[in-house]
């Protein structure tokens, strides 16, 4: 271990003094025109071969994971776009059944926030919102944008709907408290990058053995740091159209395995570190 000491500004603690948070993000998304696999799309037009590709993800790829889950007693937490949970009621509650965190994630997930209707913005949060209490029968607090991209308004008008926390940065590697017009919010930066899916395997066209391979230096590296009095946090992420293949499973199941293998890991949900993250502003000294 690096005897040296970190020069790392931010003070920061886990319960229980754990020297890393885990968490795995989980993802059902449903699309207008197309997934993010496709073979010879056209813009504009319906993908039928894309579109299929994502339904892999409620008929068969998020049994597969949740059953990995259950086998590795980890609880995650779950994106889900809002026709996603109209369209798979049953695999929604079955999620949160499982202990998994449902988490607002857009209407359909092809389509991004408009910066410039503020209203119809506003009306698509309720709208996710309703979808996934009505089918999982909880109600989410915390939101990712589809592609991370948020508008100038997201945070307010999360907050303004009871939201806790949202995940469309990637500032930081550890959670902070935003002000809003609205009250505050609890921003989960994003992670996820080296141990991503979509990434590294879909987009990145790589094996999965380098996302085990960038798991294992990742978690080493941030460990190591935790060691040293300043712990971080490192998330997978999931999508159940790509990772609910039996291809990245046992990679998942590697990685998790690891983890396990160290003392002091925090595995958690998004809104367990968001709660975290909340109580320990509040309870801050002013100054």
């Amino acid at each position: 271990m690096p005897s040296s000491p970190m020069r790392y500004p931010r003070k920061w603690e886990w319960p229980n003094q754990q020297k890393i948070a885990m968490t795995i993000n989980l993802a059902m998304e449903a699309f207008r025109f197309k997934s993010q696999y496709t073979q010879e799309g056209r813009p504009g037009r319906e993908d039928f071969f894309s579109l299929s590709y994502a339904r892999y993800g409620a008929k068969s790829g998020i049994y597969r994971i949740l059953d990995l889950l259950d086998e590795t007693g980890v609880k995650g937490s779950m994106s889900i776009n809002g026709k996603a949970a109209e369209l798979y009621p049953d695999q929604i509650r079955a999620v949160v059944e499982a202990g998994h965190e449902p988490v607002g994630h857009g209407w359909e997930n092809d389509m991004l926030t408009d910066d410039a209707d503020p209203e119809a913005e506003l009306n698509e949060i309720r709208r996710v919102t309703k979808a996934i209490t009505d089918a999982g029968g909880v109600r989410p607090i915390g939101w990712t944008s589809p592609g991370s991209a948020g508008s100038s308004n997201t945070l307010t008008f999360l907050a303004s709907e009871g939201y806790l926390w949202n995940g469309d940065e990637a500032d930081d590697d550890l959670p902070y408290v935003k002000t809003t017009a609205k009250g505050p919010m609890v921003l989960l930066p994003r992670v996820n990058t080296p141990t991503n899916d979509l990434a590294i395997w879909i987009a990145g066209k790589n094996p999965p053995s380098v996302i085990w391979e960038q798991f294992k230096d990742t978690f080493d590296e941030l460990y190591s740091e935790g060691e040293r009095g300043h712990p971080k946090w490192i998330e997978i992420v999931l999508h159940a159209h790509m990772a609910g293949r039996p291809t990245l499973i046992p990679t998942i199941r590697r990685c998790i395995a690891y983890a396990k293998q160290h003392q002091d890991v925090w595995f958690a949900r998004k809104r367990d570190l968001a709660e975290w993250a909340m109580k320990r502003e509040s309870e801050r000294e002013p100054g």
